[in-house]
């Protein structure tokens, strides 16, 4: 998430009452997870555990909670509790704005597309041309839609993303700042949800294909003319490379990646990264041929048993 003007680490400090090592007037462009960090960015660590990889990291400027050496060329904001700072950062340059009618006017819609009735469109919404959005679609503030996309009934884009840290009392949730977008030629069936990214864009590649009831979670970008059936499942943070298919109900655990051309049956479970040009089944899945001998020789338990039991 970038922010509309730079600010100075002096600013952010200022925001969030706590200390800070490096140039008062280094320069902040924005704010972002460990996996999307850019130069410019603020990325947060509050467990020892991930010291080091956020401060090796592309950001310029690490929100932690413990006093450490500074990497050259970079500045630390030192905070008690990163993560809630974190969130005061995204309240800040991107708060919430209720909104104030269907289709909010600072939504762009472009030529020959058909909005159903009951069709929400939050603030700041941007849609091309040839689109059709049917009746009772949801669309958050901040989605950028395509051209030629249908969107079919009940659908939403841009819900929260599933991020929480485990309080002693309460789950405390990760403020989401980012945003969907859709790419042209896309097609959603009816009743999917797309989250938005905590810091950066869930993303839609150009061609996709989407049935009903599809989940797919914060920050994960889905690249060209993937296929994904029914009641399929993806977490956050997972990229799914150009024409993968996904075939029903699916799952696929977060931060992985499945390589292009990648083909997983329907109800496997993806917990690791997989490889491209393969088809996949079973959970946990892995290579169709491999697991089809698994479930053969399986199978044969109940002989081998019967025959040492006959010894």
């Amino acid at each position: 998430m970038k922010f509309s003007t730079p600010q100075t680490l002096k600013d952010i400090a200022t925001l969030l009452n706590c200390d800070f090592v490096g140039d008062s007037n280094f320069a902040i462009l924005g704010m972002n997870e460990i996996h999307v960090v850019e130069t410019g960015d603020i990325v947060f660590v509050d467990h020892p555990k991930y010291y080091d990889k956020a401060l090796a990291s592309a950001a310029s400027v690490v929100l932690i909670n413990k006093k450490v050496a500074c990497p050259p060329g970079k500045a630390l904001l030192i905070s008690e509790d990163p993560f809630s700072d974190f969130n005061k950062l995204t309240n800040h340059f991107n708060p919430f704005r209720k909104a104030t009618g269907l289709i909010s006017p600072t939504s762009k819609i472009g030529e020959n597309t058909i909005i159903q009735p009951n069709v929400f469109i939050g603030n700041n919404v941007q849609i091309g041309d040839n689109c059709v959005l049917h009746s009772n679609v949801v669309v958050y503030d901040n989605t950028v839609i395509g051209n030629n996309v249908t969107i079919h009934a009940g659908t939403v884009l841009g819900a929260d993303g599933f991020y929480y840290k485990n309080r002693t009392k309460l789950f405390d949730k990760l403020l989401s700042g980012g945003n969907v977008v859709i790419q042209d030629n896309v097609d959603i069936g009816a009743l999917c949800t797309i989250d938005k990214g905590v810091t950066a864009p869930t993303t839609i590649g150009e061609g996709s294909k989407l049935d009903n009831q599809v989940q797919v979670g914060h920050d994960t970008v889905i690249g060209k003319r993937c296929l994904i059936a029914a009641q399929v499942g993806i977490a956050g943070c997972v990229v799914i490379e150009d024409f993968v298919t996904l075939w029903g109900q699916a799952g696929v655990s977060s931060g992985i990646t499945i390589g292009k051309k990648a083909v997983i049956s329907g109800q496997s479970g993806v917990s690791k990264s997989l490889e491209g040009y393969k088809a996949y089944f079973g959970t946990p899945a892995d290579e169709i041929r491999k697991k089809h001998k698994e479930l053969a020789s399986i199978k044969r338990i109940p002989s081998i048993i019967e025959k040492l039991d006959n010894l």
